[in-house]
């Protein structure tokens, strides 16, 4: 939002929220009845749609690539971090499409003989557009751009624009209703020339429109890819197209480099940022970024990919849970389960820095379900493998591994890597220790007795031995569990706080994976249960309350963070990937894998000195909390 919202500001549509694409819906479906069923002659209305969702498509594509770019580093722009408070600001950017839609559907209803008459090309209705974009229209909206950098206009419009000093391909189109009306009115100078001129084409608009978004696009997306000796061998072009790092002069010094897309007016008016070369040349030089620590996770649904990074940044930014309209893609879901079995690689997801640290995501492009199987431990651990290798060639210090990466089945909890690789300088983290201290300190004060069951891990063993040892009573109805942790104990004398009961009246539960629905069932009123595991319960109970798995809230120094991980709420991070960190930060020369448990004092102690919080369930919302 501007500093002093103006009049029409809001899109006419906000009250709609999410619905607010149904406005369409009457011409899509009038002119696709008329064209499909009818038989009529018009073409060039029925594909309005289509370029309403090639759009949107290409769009996307920016947004993924240019996402993608930047968390590797090489070429890029801005160093300064985005946060949630931008993806908020920039979710509707489908607006602005949503917008040229109805006013392309306004126009053949008002002069519906223009749907019979498009033809496919014509080479003199591309000339007259490609003039009067150079001349005209460039020319409006230098000056129009320029008009809207006084204050009076600033305030009230375009200072919503420039709230993202580090833009995104979606940053171009986010501005007020009022601001788009006056770049419609002057982006359609050249299609109505050629419609009134009788020289227009169904290829002059879809060609024009995807021109104008390719252009905004790419002057947006914070990474140089418009080579140095392109300007070297036709100088000329300095003139008549601009840079990434040109527009990105702009965001950062906003009283420069005015043009649209072409230079040519700022060079003539002075208005020229003389750094924009030297941007582009550094950032062209730039090579991609070495990390201090790697998180190594996983893709978990099909539908998971969208909560990527690189996915849908609004359906990223918050925590991961099953949308109506993701069923609507299964056929490109699909198409990514396909790409995934074929690249076959891990990939970089998304970076972050914290005080003087380096951090990156990586991700295996494994499913949960595809963990369960055995014929597939083999693939996965020779990714996980590689992963490593690759990041210890590259000068890792901490490698923690996410989700089921570390799982015993698979690779007893990271311990046959280190195992084969006696020289490896990464450590290689599973992050079990903090993840016991976290539960282990989340248990309601007044606790004296609990209830544990679901399946019993290294983490659920740990969390057991650590309770009996502060006195608190922890029983388990399962006799074969109850002999195993008994075993465990050796001749620790807290194991007379381990008892086997079948008794579910106790109010707080700690579950693991494999809680079942029939279990929840027994549980009484108001039971709060406690996951030990990487994934969450199915919430199944809705007079019970749930915490979240083991996670803490990020210190603010943690930038560049704009998405959730997975299920967990914004800036909080899974204790899993927090150990890794926390290892770095303390300089343990160490491994945390295979049986090893950490001091867990140690571990919780040194997490809270570098700035992460525990969480606190509030029973009434069951929202996570700070202390």
């Amino acid at each position: 939002m501007a500093t002093t919202p103006g009049i029409l500001t809001e899109w006419p549509w906000k009250p709609l929220g999410s619905f607010k694409h149904i406005v369409l819906a009457p011409w899509v479906i009038g002119h696709g009845y008329s064209y499909l069923i009818k038989g009529e002659n018009d073409l060039s209305s029925f594909l309005i749609f289509p370029l309403i969702l090639w759009r949107m498509l290409h769009n996307q594509l920016w947004i993924s690539l240019s996402r993608y770019r930047t968390a590797k580093g090489n070429n890029r722009i801005l160093d300064k971090p985005i946060e949630f408070d931008q993806i908020d600001r920039e979710k509707n950017w489908d607006d602005q499409i949503l917008f040229s839609g109805i006013i392309f559907y306004t126009v053949i209803a008002t002069y519906p003989s223009l749907a019979t008459h498009f033809p496919i090309w014509r080479t003199d209705g591309v000339i007259i557009v490609f003039l009067l974009h150079v001349g005209p229209m460039e020319f409006l909206y230098y000056w129009l751009h320029r008009l809207l950098h006084h204050h009076f206009l600033y305030s009230r419009y375009h200072s919503h624009h420039h709230s993202s000093i580090v833009t995104e391909p979606i940053t171009s189109v986010i501005h007020p209703f009022a601001e788009h009306i006056a770049y419609f009115v002057i982006f359609s100078i050249p299609l109505l020339t050629t419609v009134f001129t009788g020289t227009s084409s169904m290829s002059i608009l879809f060609g024009y429109v995807t021109f104008i978004d390719f252009m905004n696009n790419m002057g947006h997306c914070n990474f140089e890819l418009i080579p140095k000796w392109l300007f070297t061998v036709f100088p000329a072009l300095k003139y008549i197209i601009y840079t990434p790092s040109f527009h990105s002069m702009h965001h950062t010094q906003f009283r420069t480099n005015y043009s649209l897309f072409m230079p040519f007016y700022d060079y003539i008016y002075g208005t020229m940022d003389k750094s924009s070369d030297i941007v582009s040349q550094i950032s062209l030089k730039r090579q991609e970024d070495v990390a201090d620590v790697v998180h190594l996770t996983h893709l978990t649904t099909p539908e998971s990919i969208y909560h990527l990074r690189f996915g849908f940044p609004h359906f990223a930014s918050n925590p991961l849970c099953s949308k109506w309209y993701i069923w609507l893609l299964w056929p490109l879901t699909l198409l990514t389960m396909a790409l995934t079995w074929v690249y076959g690689r891990t990939f970089l997801v998304e970076r972050h820095r914290f005080d003087k640290l380096r951090l990156q995501t990586w991700a295996i492009p494994k499913y949960k379900i595809q963990y369960y199987m055995k014929w597939q431990n083999e693939p996965i651990n020779n990714m996980i493998e590689k992963a490593i290798l690759k990041a210890d060639e590259n000068g890792v210090k901490v490698l923690s591994l996410g989700l089921l990466n570390q799982a015993e089945e698979v690779n007893k909890h990271g311990e046959i890597y280190v195992e084969r690789h006696l020289r490896l300088k990464t450590k290689v983290v599973d992050g079990s220790s903090l993840a016991v201290a976290i539960v282990v300190n989340s248990i309601p004060k007044e606790t004296t007795q609990l209830l544990l069951t679901g399946k019993l891990t290294k983490v659920a063993c740990a969390v057991v031995l650590s309770l009996c040892r502060r006195k608190i009573q922890v029983t388990t109805p399962f006799k074969e569990d109850y002999e195993k942790l008994k075993a465990s104990f050796g001749t620790d004398n807290s194991s007379n706080n381990l008892l086997f009961s079948s008794n579910y009246s106790l109010k707080t539960w700690l579950v693991g994976d494999e809680l079942s629905d029939e279990e929840q069932n027994k549980a009484k009123e108001g039971t709060i249960f406690i996951p030990m595991s990487q994934f969450p319960p199915n919430k199944f109970r809705k007079d019970c309350f749930y915490y979240t798995t083991p996670a803490m809230e990020a210190p603010p120094s943690l930038e560049n963070v704009d998405s959730c991980e997975n299920w967990l709420p914004r800036r909080v991070m899974s204790a899993w990937r927090i150990a890794g960190i926390v290892h770095c930060l303390e300089g343990w020369n160490v491994n945390e894998c295979g049986r090893n448990i950490f001091n867990i004092d140690k571990v919780w102690e040194a997490t809270l000195r570098h700035g992460f919080k525990p969480l606190v369930m509030h029973a009434a919302s069951v929202t996570p909390k700070l202390f």
